[in-house]
């Protein structure tokens, strides 16, 4: 699949592209958005005057509790058109529904095969894809379609099972995973322990999705260079959400996701709401082009990033996202240090010993953040507990509470009854 020619275009010729993408996106919202049409009228917008992206300040922002209490309110087309559900996974609260349209899954399968094709997927490869195209989840569906229209194979065996994914490899001899980094490390594990020389097998990169793979400046995270110090692949870094059906998707030179100026308007703010520079880190902020069912406007994620510019030698010229930092929501000051749960989830993976953990936040009798570190390890002294805490306070300065329990305790925190992906932080403030 060829690069389409937005994403190579110059950068003025991309923000004239949006700028009119924009007013189409703001007079749809007018006609069809209940939600939408009272937020104009509450916040006297004139749609109109809306012309460009320096006026999206203008327009107010569209939050995740917008969605939970009004989410019908978002629907612009007759219940008959909509031809699929999917819903949110919940991770920051009650889960919300969206609703497509035939032609929105055209632009989803659009999406995905640009994407994959960022990653150098093209017609000859075949995908194992080892998470689930059912329970309401977009994801998986999105991979399938856009593969399908990629003219790439597909063996869709979802979620788990390492026999199976490795009986399908030998079977079906796929040329790449669609995997959550932590799972890739775990069908390592099941060949190193049931014989299977995975060092040989057909598969030669990996599609990860879920879990960070990368450190701020690009490099491999703890987590990511444990699966390449095993396994010699190429993994490839992706982020998206149900809210963008959009994912940012990295080429070959691991640089940051690929903006697709057709399917998205992205804007990266800070506390203020104001536009941060270039390198600098702030939250996501979102509105979704060419959508017909439910259209979002200036959405906030909830995702802190950073952006770059820079021209990348794969010929694109869209901006690039740089790896998920953390999410707003479940920042931490803990003992007057900012952290977010992925930089704990880095260190914990540094331990060998460790083989599952999970992190709980609470506010303490002072009112102040409390960190638990659950952990199911081989080796469970105190000289190990001292280890991991003298570790956390050399990265990070503080150290937090670790308690030791059972590996299949902390498994069924991880996996929570209908979750679609394992569960690693838990919030009680």
């Amino acid at each position: 699949m060829e690069i389409p020619a937005i994403e190579t275009a110059s950068n003025a010729a991309i923000k004239a592209f949006q700028d009119k993408e924009l007013q189409k996106l703001m007079h749809y919202l007018a006609l069809n958005s209940p939600y939408y049409q009272r937020s104009f009228k509450e916040n006297n917008i004139d749609v109109p005057s809306i012309k460009t992206l320096e006026d999206l300040q203008q327009l107010p922002l569209t939050t995740k509790q917008d969605l939970q209490e009004y989410n019908d309110d978002f629907i612009c087309v007759n219940r008959q058109a909509i031809i699929d559900y999917v819903t949110t996974s919940g991770t920051m609260g009650k889960p919300v529904t969206f609703a497509l349209t035939d032609k929105d899954l055209d632009r989803l399968a659009y999406n995905e095969a640009t994407s994959f094709a960022s990653a150098g997927i093209d017609n000859e490869d075949v995908l194992l894809l080892t998470t689930t195209i059912d329970r309401r989840f977009m994801a998986g569906l999105a991979y399938f379609l856009g593969a399908r229209k990629l003219g790439a194979g597909i063996v869709r065996v979802g979620s788990g099972l390492p026999a199976l994914q490795w009986d399908t490899i030998k079977r079906v001899s796929p040329t790449a995973l669609i995997a959550v980094p932590s799972f890739i490390f775990k069908l390592i594990e099941y060949a190193k322990k049931n014989g299977i020389d995975y060092k040989n097998s057909s598969i030669k990169k990996a599609i990860c999705i879920g879990e960070s793979l990368r450190n701020s400046d690009f490099s491999l995270n703890t987590l990511g260079q444990k699966i390449t110090d095993l396994w010699d692949i190429e993994l490839y870094s992706t982020y998206a959400s149900t809210e963008m059906s959009t994912a940012f998707t990295e080429c070959e030179h691991s640089r940051g996701g690929h903006h697709h100026p057709e399917l998205i308007l992205v804007e990266i703010l800070d506390e203020k709401e104001q536009a941060v520079a270039e390198g600098e880190a702030g939250e996501v902020v979102i509105s979704t082009l060419q959508m017909e069912a439910m259209p979002l406007l200036r959405f906030k994620t909830g995702d802190i990033c950073q952006w770059y510019q820079d021209a990348c030698p794969c010929g694109r010229t869209t901006l690039r996202l740089g790896p998920v930092i953390g999410r707003k929501g479940q920042m931490i000051k803990y003992k007057g240090t900012t952290l977010y749960p992925p930089a704990l989830y880095d260190l914990l993976n540094q331990f060998e010993e460790i083989k599952a953990f999970v992190i709980e936040v609470f506010t303490n009798e002072i009112g102040t953040d409390e960190i638990i570190i659950k952990v199911a390890s081989k080796d469970a002294s105190i000289r190990f507990q001292k280890r991991i805490k003298d570790h956390f306070r050399a990265k990070l300065r503080v150290a937090p509470k670790v308690e030791f329990t059972d590996f299949e305790t902390i498994n069924t925190l991880r996996f929570p009854a209908m979750s679609r992906k394992p569960v690693l932080f838990f919030d009680h403030r």
